[in-house]
Order: C-alpha cells, then sequence, then structure tokens
C-alpha cells in the first residue's frame, strides 16, 4: 500500500513529508520536484508570501543515486519565512517569547472551529496548519508519484477553466495542456489567451476591492490503463477517491469527475458514452468521454477528468464581520498576508493529487517491489486485456 502523511505549520522551520510503498528502482529527480514546488508558486494574484519562500526540496532518505530503494522516502521543505517566526513559535516555551495571538476567527476558515474543537482561546494553532501552505509537501509528493507514473506512459497535466465570472466556453486540447504546463510564465493557468485576459481583469477587480476570487481547475490524466479500482466496495471506486482527495484541498468545496452537471441536466442516451472496438488495435473504446475516464469506480481506459471548484479563500483584506474570542464583542475579522486568487495554484496541487490517488491505484492492481515486477506484472495484464 502507498501511503503518504504531511507534518509542518505554515511559519514553522519546515514542511515534512513521509512516502511509503514504492517499488525500488525509480528514477528520482530533484529538479522535477522542484519544477512542481515552482508551479505550484506561480499566478496572478498571489500574495507576499510567495515572495519570500523558494521552495525546494531536501530528500533524505529513501532515494540513493537518484533512485528509489524500496525504504520509505522523507522530505523536508525549509520555511524561509521561519526567522521571522523562531520566538513567536518556538518548540519549547522562551521567557522572553513574543505572541501574535489570533482572537478574531475568519468566515470560512478553520479559526473558530478549530478552537472549539481543541480548546484553544487562540486560532494561531488551528490557521499554522490549516494553511494551504501545508499542500507544499503533498505537491512534493505527488511529483514523485509522477515519476512512478511516467514510468508507464501514464501523463498528468491541468488548466484553469474559470475565474470568478469568467469561464473558457470551449474543451481544451490535451497539446494546450502539455505546452501550458511547459511554460516558464504563468498568468492564470488558461489555453486561452483572450480568456485569460478577461481572468485577470477579474482578479484586478478583487484586489482591488480588497476581496477575494475563486474559481474551477480541471485535471487530465492520459495514459492510465482500464481496471484501476473497483465497483466491490465503497472506499475503493476510483471516482471517490479522488473526490475525496480533491476537496481535501484548502477552499476546494466541491469536485466533478468527467461531464456531472452537464450530464444531470439531460437525458440518458445523451449522456452514456457509446462503446466501440478497433480490431486492428485490439481495444475497446468510448465515443465520448462523458463518464471522465472512469466507469463504475474503476477506469475506463479513456482520459480521466477531474474538476476542482475553489471558493475564494477566507482571509480578506476588507475584513467580514465576526467576534472577538476574548470579549465576545462584534468585531472585524482578522487578517494576515495573503492572497487574492490561487486557482492557478490549485490546479497544480489537483494535479499532485491525482497522481498519489492513480499511483496508489496503480499499485494496489499491479504490485511489485521492485520497478521490474511491476512492469512484468502491468505488461501481463495489458496482454491479458488486449486477449480478452
Amino acid at each position: 500500500m502507498l501511503r503518504y502523511e504531511t507534518a509542518g505549520e505554515s511559519h514553522g522551520e519546515c514542511l515534512v513529508a513521509t512516502l511509503t510503498g514504492l517499488p525500488a528502482g525509480i528514477p528520482v529527480s530533484l529538479s522535477s520536484i522542484n519544477r512542481e514546488l515552482w508551479r505550484r508558486q506561480q499566478g496572478f494574484g498571489r500574495g507576499g508570501r510567495m515572495k519570500i519562500e523558494t521552495d525546494t526540496a531536501e530528500v533524505v532518505a529513501g532515494v540513493r543515486h537518484s533512485k528509489t530503494i524500496g525504504s520509505p522516502i522523507a522530505i523536508i521543505i525549509r520555511n524561509s519565512d521561519w526567522k521571522n517566526w523562531t520566538n513567536i513559535l518556538p518548540v519549547e516555551q522562551v521567557e522572553d517569547g513574543e505572541s501574535k495571538p489570533v482572537t478574531r476567527p475568519r468566515p470560512g476558515h478553520a479559526d473558530l472551529a478549530g478552537c472549539l474543537k481543541y480548546n484553544f482561546q487562540d486560532a494561531r494553532y488551528i490557521l499554522e496548519r490549516a494553511s494551504a501552505r501545508e499542500t507544499t509537501a503533498r505537491v512534493a509528493v505527488g511529483a514523485i508519484c509522477r515519476l512512478l507514473l511516467a514510468e508507464f506512459g501514464v501523463e498528468i497535466a491541468s488548466h484553469v477553466i474559470a475565474v470568478g465570472p469568467e469561464r473558457l466556453d470551449r474543451p481544451a486540447q490535451w497539446e494546450e495542456l502539455t505546452n501550458l504546463r511547459a511554460r516558464d510564465e504563468v498568468l492564470l493557468h488558461c489555453v486561452d489567451a483572450e480568456t485569460e485576459q478577461r481572468m485577470k481583469a477579474a482578479v484586478d477587480v478583487a484586489y482591488r476591492t480588497g476581496d477575494t476570487i475563486g474559481g474551477v481547475f480541471e485535471v487530465v490524466a492520459r495514459g492510465v490503463p482500464p481496471g484501476l479500482g473497483s465497483h466491490i466496495t465503497y472506499d475503493s471506486r476510483l471516482d471517490g477517491r479522488l473526490a475525496q482527495a480533491i476537496v481535501s484541498m484548502q477552499a476546494v468545496k466541491g469536485v466533478e469527475v468527467g461531464f456531472a452537471e452537464e450530464g444531470a441536466h439531460a437525458y440518458g442516451s445523451k449522456v452514456q458514452d457509446t462503446i466501440h472496438y478497433d480490431k486492428s488495435d485490439r481495444r475497446f473504446f468510448r465515443g465520448a468521454n462523458r463518464a471522465g475516464g472512469i466507469e463504475g469506480g474503476m477506469s475506463n481506459g479513456e482520459d480521466i477528468l477531474v474538476r476542482g471548484f475553489l471558493k475564494p479563500i477566507s482571509t480578506l483584506r476588507r475584513p467580514l464581520e465576526s467576534v472577538d474570542l476574548e470579549t465576545r464583542e462584534p468585531s472585524a475579522a482578522a487578517y494576515e498576508r495573503s492572497d487574492v486568487c490561487v486557482v492557478p495554484a490549485a490546479a497544480v496541487i489537483g494535479e499532485a493529487m491525482v497522481a498519489i490517488v492513480l499511483a496508489q491505484a496503480f499499485l494496489e492492481k499491479f504490485g511489485g517491489d521492485s520497478l521490474g515486477e511491476t512492469r512484468r506484472n502491468l505488461d501481463g495484464y495489458l496482454e491479458q486485456v488486449k486477449s480478452f
């Protein structure tokens, strides 16, 4: 079983991730991991924190001579901003320590619910872990999972479909997604330049008014073999696992697999993907992909399509109404350095989450303690599928 965990706080010393269960022999490139971390930091509408941090991964266990060795992988990503918080968030109590309490919880954030749950009068400990800074570690884990999947021809890309009221009104082509992923400059991660400019204008409005803005991103996985996931239990269904992974991202409030919303308003004859067979290639294929590559909880060989719906983030420069935890009096919500729009970053995080879930399902299906063993298992299965 492929398992991962993250640890660390937004302004702590570092973020930490562990990944257990990868086969030995997978080539690992630090530059490829750091590229994903860089992509997460980009996008129009990001805040001042991204000017402080230059995220780089330190792999301290599980990889030697640029290959996995079968043991748990441990990754550290240091927070540059820690130098400004060493006396505020020390591990041990210090006599001359400083304090930056947060007693005015932000609507839509974890602040108040976390304080009630853990009996804290200060939301600082809650927001430090609830912060989307934690996703830096997830992106590092996802980058390594991508390296496993790439060995078997599985590719993952993403793009932004909507920012606020502005929406892309056409499907994106795979070549557009791969070109977008290779860019060294990121605006709003949209494949259409005209739509992207309209999105930028919407972000500008939010910035000028002290507001924030959300949107929709889409992740596409190509080359996924049929049969990942299962129909037999609720928690083995691939679409359910992908949905949980995407909604686990901070500020994501909804998920769509394939064209779910569109299908909900149509008749079944217009929704189901017809089945066909290519005799020369000995494979089944679908006439369309409205199911998003998953039927009955299992991958069907078509592209997997997953969308995340991101609410505007909760920290506003023009704070909303709240209540002070100490006085119980009405008060404006707390404000800390914040972004205006994080939809492009969310798309990159979404890629990482899809990579993690697919890698887990892939290894559950094909196993293997070494890359060669996994490859033999996959090759045997693909021959079985072709000979069906």
